[in-house]
């Protein structure tokens, strides 16, 4: 995110300079094992496409459509995720990435600095200082600093030696585990590509996102501690049992998915909350300042819509400490509300996307969109399609899944004829909607 907003600054005339305490992960020696493919929407596309990225990166990107759900017993089902052009895009981090980086390398206005580490921050003098791969100390001098440097910011860590500063962390109590679905003998795709495929389990799942090679990238979350966790199944014969009962499918497209539960690292999964983002004409952006789980596909395409969202706010500011506070206050309530939506979508990817009700209710909506009801967005397509802020869009889904359970409970719909639908839910709108 850090390469992207320099390179919006950039753009715009300033000299910007980029200070990664990592080495150039493009080597690819210095990969990580615990990447979770990445879904871009269109909030995170919108920004890419303003600072003219969006084309050259659609060509590491792979559409899905919707989700491919494997229940334990039939076979898998897709559910859309709105209209027929509607699709998040499966894209590698480690590309992504570099792809960034290789664009922000291009602009003559930034210069990057890696295995660059921040050291101390002097909020009232504008000063930051860093240390270098040797180990020499540097003093940096800026109009403004950015801390986009991640859940664990540096940035932040000085913030919360100040007064008054708030700061909240929860790790949630399952962790994931990678695997990846290698492509068939003949080369080919070992499930259908066009779709996010999840196996709900109830008090955990697997997921798996489509790669360019023809790989697909799984991501097992699963809890620390109980009856099935990390911590109780660790042997060969354990895991051979759990992938037995639980993911039969699996056991086929993973040949050595024994070998990866034991290899591949387990990590945890942490929300964060602070305030202010800001102090002086320092900032906190992205997963800095307010950190999610990955449930809803929104913290990506969260950190990049904060990049444009900051810098449409720029030309009306007249200090960076304004455009600094401007911003915080706008776009912090927006933060809290996506914050609560993947907490809550966990729940549905994971346990409710198998659920009758829940798929009678999904039936319903469709009904209401398709008979073009007034002002009625069904709240993915409002997070996941749309400019709405996300306050908003949790406001309106919250009153909309009010309406259906009330409306769920005011007809036998499983006993309805599927033609009488389009009347009664009109009717039954009428009274509920207002």
């Amino acid at each position: 995110m850090g390469s992207l907003l320099g390179i919006m600054l950039a753009r715009k005339g300033f000299l910007v300079e980029i200070h990664e305490k990592r080495p150039d992960l493009r080597y690819k020696i210095f990969a990580n094992l615990r990447s979770i493919n990445l879904a871009l929407s269109h909030r995170g596309w919108r920004a890419l496409e303003e600072a003219g990225l969006g084309e050259e990166l659609k060509k590491i990107a792979l559409p899905m459509f919707g989700r491919v759900l494997h229940p334990l017993d039939g076979e898998p089902g897709f559910q859309g995720y709105g209209k027929a052009d509607q699709a998040i895009y499966s894209i590698s981090r480690y590309k992504l990435n570099c792809f960034l980086i290789n664009q922000a390398e291009k602009e003559e206005n930034i210069k990057i600095y890696f295995e660059s580490k921040a050291e101390k921050f002097a909020f009232d003098k504008s000063l930051a200082y860093v240390s270098d791969i040797e180990g020499m100390k540097h003093r940096l001098e800026a109009k403004a600093f950015f801390g986009s440097d991640g859940a664990f910011s540096a940035l932040r860590y000085e913030m919360m030696r100040e007064d008054k500063f708030f700061y909240q962390q929860h790790y949630i109590e399952h962790g994931y585990k990678e695997f990846t679905i290698p492509p068939t003998r003949d080369g080919d795709w070992a499930m259908r590509k066009d779709g996010l495929h999840i196996w709900p389990r109830k008090s955990f799942m697997m997921i798996a996102l489509p790669n360019q090679d023809k790989t697909f990238t799984c991501t097992l979350f699963f809890p620390f501690e109980g009856k099935n966790s990390f911590q109780k199944i660790k042997k060969e014969d354990e895991v051979e049992v759990l992938f037995k009962a639980e993911f039969p499918d699996l056991v086929s497209l993973i040949p050595d998915y024994i070998w990866q539960y034991e290899n591949h690292p387990i990590a945890s999964l942490v929300t964060i909350h602070c305030a202010p983002w800001n102090n002086k004409n320092f900032l906190l952006i992205g997963d800095a300042a307010h950190a999610i789980v990955p449930f809803y596909g929104q913290g990506m395409n969260a950190g990049f819509e904060d990049c444009r969202l900051l810098l449409d706010k720029f030309d009306t500011a007249k200090t960076w400490e304004d455009l600094f506070s401007d911003f915080e206050k706008t776009r912090r309530p927006d933060a809290n509300a996506i914050s609560e939506l993947a907490l809550e979508n966990f729940v549905e990817m994971r346990d409710l996307v198998a659920n009758p009700e829940f798929i009678l209710k999904k039936k319903l909506e469709s009904v209401i969109v398709q008979i073009e009801t007034p002002n009625w967005i069904p709240q993915y397509t409002m997070v996941t399609f749309s400019d709405i802020p996300y306050a908003e869009a949790q406001k309106r889904g919250n009153k909309q899944s009010a309406i259906l359970n009330k409306l769920l409970k005011l007809e036998d719909w499983n006993q309805t004829a599927p033609e009488l639908w389009d009347a009664k839910i009109k009717l039954h709108l009428e009274h509920l909607w207002h």
